[in-house]
């Protein structure tokens, strides 16, 4: 496994934690996953203030997938860079076709844990290669999550794949979190993905630099909502608020909503 798949370790840790302290994410596949699998962490990606984080990046992108499939009972989901993430048993949309897309060598892993059905498929595939979009029949309406995947992606990259989907479907929602361009250079030297081996990421300023490939800048979103970090006690939350809730970390990390209309 490349050193970029074996980031999906991370954000599984994070899952698996909170959700055995029942706090944030109710996520007890990454438990069990967890506890089968473990990939040895190094550092601050095992950190227990990285795991709150990632178990609240992945509720917000939760939440926001559950209002979409609201209001677009007929929409097709694509979770893109899905690694081992069971968001697809934890929003539970049993109505909706949906598509878990991610590296071959993370899809063949995944396998061990996850079962096709006719509403529910994985493709191995880069994203940035035309093709794998040609495994979806359906061409009205996708909600689109990119969690964890747009620091892998140059912004030449990032805008080929968002032009993909647009070309694809005749409406697209999307959400997508990001670095930004001095993330992406503090990265070089200090970041949790350092410890499995990547050195290389990139960040984006301006959320509207993607607009020319066929979709919209909606609004920012909140990626540690106060519902969330008030699960957290005492001083844990005071610094989890100052630390990944303030502005620092605004300066770091982005939460983007976008639609082609």
């Amino acid at each position: 496994m490349t050193e970029v798949n074996k980031t999906l370790y991370i954000p599984l840790y994070g899952k698996s934690y909170v959700s055995k302290k029942g706090i944030i994410l109710d996520d007890k596949k990454a438990e069990d996953i967890w506890s089968r699998v473990a990939f040895e962490l190094k550092g601050k990606s095992k950190s227990k203030w990285l795991a709150y984080y990632m178990g609240m990046r992945a509720r917000v992108f939760d939440d926001w997938l559950r209002d979409k499939l609201r209001d677009n009972v007929d929409a097709t989901v694509i979770h893109i860079g899905c690694g081992l993430d069971s968001r697809v048993e934890r929003v539970g949309a049993a109505e909706n076709l949906w598509y878990d897309v991610d590296f071959p060598e993370v899809i063949e892993e995944r396998r061990r844990f996850y079962s096709e059905n006719g509403s529910y498929k994985m493709i191995s595939a880069d994203i940035r290669n035309e093709g794998w979009l040609s495994e979806i029949s359906d061409r009205l309406h996708a909600v689109v999550v990119m969690e964890g995947v747009s620091m892998y992606l140059t912004e030449e990259e990032l805008g080929f794949v968002v032009s993909m989907l647009c070309r694809h479907f005749e409406q697209v929602s999307l959400l997508m979190d990001c670095y930004t361009t001095f993330a992406a250079k503090a990265s070089e030297i200090k970041n949790p993905i350092n410890d499995v081996g990547v050195t290389q990421v990139y960040g984006i300023d301006n959320p509207k630099v993607i607009e020319p490939s066929g979709i919209r800048f909606i609004k920012e979103c909140d990626m540690t909502p106060a519902r969330l970090t008030d699960q957290l006690s005492g001083m844990e939350k005071v610094i989890f608020r100052s630390v990944y809730g303030g502005r620092m970390s605004k300066k770091l990390y982005r939460l983007y909503e976008y639609k082609k209309i």
